[in-house]
């Protein structure tokens, strides 16, 4: 799933911050965790949770999204890059889901929902959400859309 809306965002996703989690909150519950992130249009960086690095496979909080995107599917990859590519010109919101694949072949499903918004002058902002559920896919399972 790669969506991308274009709309006049009077409804933002932001909120206050409460209790210093984050713009749109952290989650854990049974069924998985959620982390939020945002992205800087001035530089290309992307800041994630501990959780969203760790579970990327990253070293650093900050980085670029091709760095975020290198344990996503393979076939995935160029559907994400044009989502972002795409927010990055204009206010819009987004949204996709891939698997994260480990050195260890481990399959992890990861959702993300984004925004970008702030583009007066030269920058701009992106804040968005990863959600991974409480499960792996088995390494052998191929997943053909219908």
């Amino acid at each position: 799933m790669f969506k991308i809306a274009n709309a006049n965002l009077a409804t933002a996703f932001r909120v206050s911050e409460q209790d210093g989690k984050g713009l749109l909150g952290q989650h854990d519950c049974r069924f998985g965790l959620s982390e939020d992130w945002t992205g800087d249009l001035t530089n290309g960086l992307l800041k994630l949770g501990e959780n969203a690095r760790v579970l990327h496979g990253l070293d650093n909080d900050e980085c670029g999204l091709l760095t975020v995107m290198r344990c996503y599917e393979q076939a995935d990859r160029g559907h994400i890059l044009r989502l972002f590519e795409q927010a990055a010109t204009q206010p819009s919101r987004f949204c996709y889901s891939t698997t994260i694949v480990t050195g260890s072949q481990h399959r992890q499903p990861v959702f993300c929902i984004g925004e970008s918004s702030d583009f007066e002058g030269s920058g701009g902002n992106m804040v968005g959400l990863f959600i991974f559920p409480r499960f792996q896919l088995p390494t052998t399972v191929s997943v053909s859309p219908v």
